[in-house]
């Protein structure tokens, strides 16, 4: 099972950006899927969560201003970006909560490669 994501890139401050993270492979469900960041000498954070059935979770610090969604039919998750400010620069990773297809049915949890999100002032 493989996570790909896309979209990041360079900004100028107030802009908008589109992530988008598909999964791909031996895939009978996935649950919770999310967005993760990093910014250079920081943790990594969570930005946004959404469950199977749509209930959205986000960081205070982004609420108002990014929206996460996802397509169960096409296993992807999106992070429609808008408003951005420098401090958003960082490296976005999508996350998976995943069951494997049968007869396995094995419950993992997944990480995208990253994609690098940087607003200019």
């Amino acid at each position: 099972v493989q996570l790909q994501a896309s979209g990041g890139g360079l900004v100028q401050a107030g802009g908008s950006l589109r992530l988008s993270c598909a999964a791909s492979g031996s895939i009978f469900s996935i649950d919770d899927m999310g967005w993760y960041r990093q910014a250079p000498g920081k943790q990594r954070e969570l930005v946004a969560a959404v469950t199977r059935r749509g209930n959205t979770n986000y960081a205070n610090s982004v609420k108002g201003r990014f929206t996460i969604s996802r397509d169960n039919a096409k296993n992807t998750v999106y992070l429609q970006m808008n408003s951005l400010k420098p401090e958003d620069t960082a490296v976005y990773y999508c996350n998976a909560d995943i069951i494997s297809s049968p007869p396995k049915f094995n419950a993992f949890n997944a990480w995208g490669q990253g994609t690098q999100v940087t607003v200019s002032s």
